[in-house]
């Protein structure tokens, strides 16, 4: 997070991958939700205070969010990717991070979408590799910005054990980008096991 990541694996079968992406975009809905809680309870005088992010402030990983969010529905509609550069947050935070958000599962959504490939960085992923990614990315930063911000990291258990089964098998050939696994207790939370894979210190 934060970096490139490693290229995503399919089920090979079409009906078992539409059974798989279902799955995800209702967990990719799910992770979302308690990440806009987490960024609607941001106070104002919090949006400057580190994250576990090195280097990055609660208001920056937010919009870091909102920018993936906004570059994979467009890469998914074939449109002009925002500048990543621009701050996406503009007076309104969490109204941006909402529309982002809706603008993406509207386009994971989209007919069509699981029988193609989008072009990332470290190579082509399949539909079903774009929702895993965006899942990852919420459940984590979310679980940041909660610990950033003093807020209860809410994730469902379930959930969150599905995202970390997801994480495992997407850096199974971990990049030197990514922090090394922090070893967190088997019997932690789901969403603390899956930050400790993640790098984060729990």
């Amino acid at each position: 997070m934060l970096a490139a990541r490693a290229p995503c694996e399919t089920v090979g079968v079409s009906g078992d991958r539409a059974v798989a992406a279902e799955q995800a975009l209702g967990d990719l809905t799910a992770a979302i939700a308690v990440a806009e809680a987490i960024v609607a309870g941001i106070s104002a005088d919090q949006w400057d205070a580190p994250t576990p992010c090195t280097d990055v402030d609660v208001r920056a990983l937010v919009d870091h969010l909102v920018a993936g969010n906004l570059h994979f529905a467009a890469l998914v509609h074939g449109a002009p990717r925002p500048d990543r550069d621009a701050d996406l947050l503009g007076t309104e935070p969490t109204e941006a991070f909402r529309s982002a958000a809706v603008a993406l599962t509207a386009a994971l959504g989209t007919p069509g979408m699981l029988e193609r490939t989008y072009p990332l960085p470290f190579g082509e992923v399949p539909g079903l590799g774009l929702i895993e990614i965006r899942l990852i990315e919420h459940l984590g930063h979310g679980w940041d910005l909660a610990r950033a911000t003093g807020q209860p990291a809410a994730f469902p258990d379930d959930l969150a054990e599905r995202g970390l089964a997801v994480a495992r098998r997407q850096l199974e050939n971990r990049q030197s980008a990514f922090g090394a696994q922090v070893e967190v207790s088997a019997d932690a939370p789901a969403i603390d096991r899956l930050a400790g894979f993640l790098g984060r210190a729990v």
